[in-house]
């Protein structure tokens, strides 16, 4: 079994130290694989001074160099910065792809069971319309687009086919092609990881279905999908009706997969708030991270809601290979 878990820290202009620390105190007695963060030592040290926080650290080189004790190993990562809490963008940003890119090499190895990145402003990414779902994709060199952002509470999850993309172009990105290979992919993972054949509820793009006129994206791409998917014994059902679907309906499906980022995030959030973590599907490894942003209104005020980065330490401990 590979005892490590790779954490990687993320964007410096955030709570992540706060929910960092958080998270360690309640697990570090309790996790027995060993948890290694992608940082910058420095600001680690300085951020936890400013919130008085008092936590052993341990810088390392890499995975192989030998560490006692019950501290937090972290592995340096450059960044130049003046203030801690106010790190420039462009410095932030090779931070973060620096710290990806690393983290990325090192869950392909034997030794690392799945990688958990704190939240970023994808601003730092540098790249259009695009998460750490889609730049963790591309450097697995998933160019099918069967990668999956699946929303993932014990009860109840969800998955927007589309992603961080503008609203306008949703109807354009939408095929049977997309549809059918995200839904296989969160079939395989159930499958792989639960041991269970999900009842998935897929919902229309339009109100109330767009009626199912023939012109319609349901006509022409999810009925038809849908049809092929059940011939080949997927436990699909839809196209659902979005407004009330998340009344109670829910309940009945292990799955719902909606057509753009907002149509299923934002009832998720308010049934489940904070109870759940972010999972990527479909990449060589397993990566998770906390389901909110980086809140900076929040910063050295001491209030954040760690409890999504905890479960997602928990989630990995139990699921990682």
């Amino acid at each position: 079994m590979s005892n490590k878990i790779i954490i990687v820290f993320g964007d410096p202009n955030s709570i992540n130290s706060e929910i960092i620390y958080k998270s360690w105190k309640k697990l570090s007695f309790i996790i027995k694989r060993k948890i290694y963060l992608i940082s910058n030592f420095e600001l680690l040290e300085k951020q936890f001074k400013k919130l008085r926080y008092k936590i052993k650290l341990k810088k390392v080189k890499d995975l192989s160099e030998k560490v006692r004790g019950n501290e937090l190993k972290v592995i340096d990562i450059e960044l130049n910065f003046s203030d801690p809490f106010k790190v420039e963008e462009k410095s932030a940003s090779k931070f973060v792809i620096k710290s990806l890119n690393l983290a990325h090499k090192l869950a392909l190895t034997k030794d690392v069971c799945g990688i958990i990145n704190c939240p970023i402003n994808k601003k730092l990414l540098k790249r259009n319309n695009i998460g750490v779902t889609e730049f963790l994709a591309k450097k697995c060199k998933i160019n099918n687009e069967s990668e999956v952002m699946l929303i993932y509470n014990d009860k109840f999850s969800v998955t927007p086919i589309t992603t961080h993309i503008n609203v306008k172009n949703i109807s354009k990105r939408l095929s049977s092609s997309i549809l059918f290979k995200k839904i296989k992919t969160i079939d395989n993972w159930f499958a792989n990881k639960k041991n269970i054949k999900p009842k998935i509820g897929v919902l229309g793009l339009n109100p109330h279905n767009a009626e199912l006129k023939a012109s319609s994206e349901e006509k022409k791409i999810i009925i038809p999908t849908l049809k092929k998917l059940k011939k080949l014994n997927f436990r699909v059902d839809g196209p659902l009706v979005a407004d009330t679907i998340f009344i109670k309906d829910y309940k009945k499906y292990n799955v719902i997969v909606g057509m753009y980022h907002d149509q299923v995030l934002i009832p998720f959030k308010t049934l489940f708030k904070f109870d759940a973590i972010n999972i990527t599907l479909g990449l060589r490894y397993l990566r998770v991270s906390p389901d909110h942003g980086t809140a900076l209104n929040l910063i050295g005020r001491k209030i954040a809601n760690y409890h999504s980065l905890k479960r997602c330490i928990e989630f990995i401990n139990k699921f990682g290979k």
